[in-house]
Protein backbone atom coordinates (compact mmCIF):
# COMPACT_ATOMS: atom_id res chain seq x y z
CA UNK A 1 0.00 0.00 0.00
CA UNK A 2 1.46 3.35 -0.96
CA UNK A 3 1.12 6.50 1.14
CA UNK A 4 -1.86 7.87 -0.82
CA UNK A 5 -3.71 4.57 -0.53
CA UNK A 6 -2.95 4.47 3.20
CA UNK A 7 -4.26 8.02 3.60
CA UNK A 8 -7.45 7.14 1.70
CA UNK A 9 -7.98 3.99 3.76
CA UNK A 10 -7.51 5.92 7.01
CA UNK A 11 -9.93 8.63 5.83
CA UNK A 12 -12.47 5.97 4.89
CA UNK A 13 -12.15 4.33 8.30
CA UNK A 14 -12.67 7.70 10.00
CA UNK A 15 -15.77 8.41 7.90
CA UNK A 16 -17.12 4.96 8.78
CA UNK A 17 -16.47 5.61 12.49
CA UNK A 18 -18.38 8.91 12.29
CA UNK A 19 -21.24 7.18 10.45
CA UNK A 20 -21.33 4.43 13.08
CA UNK A 21 -21.43 6.96 15.91
CA UNK A 22 -24.14 8.92 14.11
CA UNK A 23 -26.22 5.77 13.73
CA UNK A 24 -25.77 5.01 17.45
CA UNK A 25 -26.64 8.30 19.09
CA UNK A 26 -27.89 6.35 22.11
CA UNK A 27 -24.24 5.66 22.95
CA UNK A 28 -23.44 8.55 25.22
CA UNK A 29 -20.05 10.24 25.33
CA UNK A 30 -19.62 9.22 28.96
CA UNK A 31 -20.14 5.57 27.93
CA UNK A 32 -17.40 5.94 25.32
CA UNK A 33 -15.11 7.55 27.89
CA UNK A 34 -15.72 4.74 30.38
CA UNK A 35 -15.13 1.97 27.85
CA UNK A 36 -12.57 3.43 25.47
CA UNK A 37 -11.17 6.56 27.13
CA UNK A 38 -12.22 8.76 24.19
CA UNK A 39 -15.45 10.30 22.97
CA UNK A 40 -16.89 12.41 20.17
CA UNK A 41 -15.32 15.51 21.72
CA UNK A 42 -11.91 13.83 21.66
CA UNK A 43 -12.42 13.01 17.98
CA UNK A 44 -13.30 16.66 17.42
CA UNK A 45 -10.05 17.78 19.05
CA UNK A 46 -8.05 15.29 16.99
CA UNK A 47 -9.84 16.46 13.83
CA UNK A 48 -9.00 20.08 14.67
CA UNK A 49 -5.35 19.13 15.27
CA UNK A 50 -5.24 17.22 11.98
CA UNK A 51 -6.62 20.23 10.12
CA UNK A 52 -3.97 22.41 11.74
CA UNK A 53 -1.26 19.99 10.58
CA UNK A 54 -2.55 20.61 7.06
CA UNK A 55 -2.36 24.38 7.55
CA UNK A 56 -6.12 24.75 7.97
CA UNK A 57 -7.39 26.62 11.00
CA UNK A 58 -10.77 25.50 12.27
CA UNK A 59 -12.18 26.19 15.69
CA UNK A 60 -13.52 23.66 18.17
CA UNK A 61 -17.16 24.36 17.25
CA UNK A 62 -16.41 23.70 13.57
CA UNK A 63 -14.57 20.50 14.45
CA UNK A 64 -17.42 19.31 16.66
CA UNK A 65 -19.93 20.01 13.90
CA UNK A 66 -17.82 17.89 11.54
CA UNK A 67 -17.85 15.01 14.05
CA UNK A 68 -21.41 15.34 15.35
CA UNK A 69 -22.92 16.11 11.94
CA UNK A 70 -24.71 19.14 13.40
CA UNK A 71 -23.97 21.98 15.77
CA UNK A 72 -23.00 20.54 19.15
CA UNK A 73 -25.73 22.50 20.92
CA UNK A 74 -28.35 20.79 18.72
CA UNK A 75 -26.84 17.35 19.30
CA UNK A 76 -26.66 17.95 23.04
CA UNK A 77 -30.27 19.17 23.23
CA UNK A 78 -31.60 16.26 21.18
CA UNK A 79 -29.39 13.31 22.11
CA UNK A 80 -27.36 13.84 25.28
CA UNK A 81 -28.87 12.51 28.47
CA UNK A 82 -27.77 13.45 31.98
CA UNK A 83 -25.13 11.07 33.29
CA UNK A 84 -26.40 8.58 35.84
CA UNK A 85 -24.77 8.10 39.23
CA UNK A 86 -23.46 4.75 37.97
CA UNK A 87 -21.92 6.34 34.87
CA UNK A 88 -20.30 9.08 36.91
CA UNK A 89 -18.88 6.53 39.36
CA UNK A 90 -17.52 4.38 36.52
CA UNK A 91 -16.02 7.42 34.83
CA UNK A 92 -14.35 8.52 38.07
CA UNK A 93 -12.99 5.00 38.60
CA UNK A 94 -11.60 5.02 35.06
CA UNK A 95 -9.88 8.36 35.67
CA UNK A 96 -8.22 7.24 38.89
CA UNK A 97 -7.01 3.85 37.65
Amino acid sequence: MNEQQKLEAEASAFRQLLKHLDENKDVQNIDLMILADFCRNCLSKWYMAGAKEQGVEIDYDQAREAVYGMPFSDWKANHQLPASEEQLAAFEARQTS
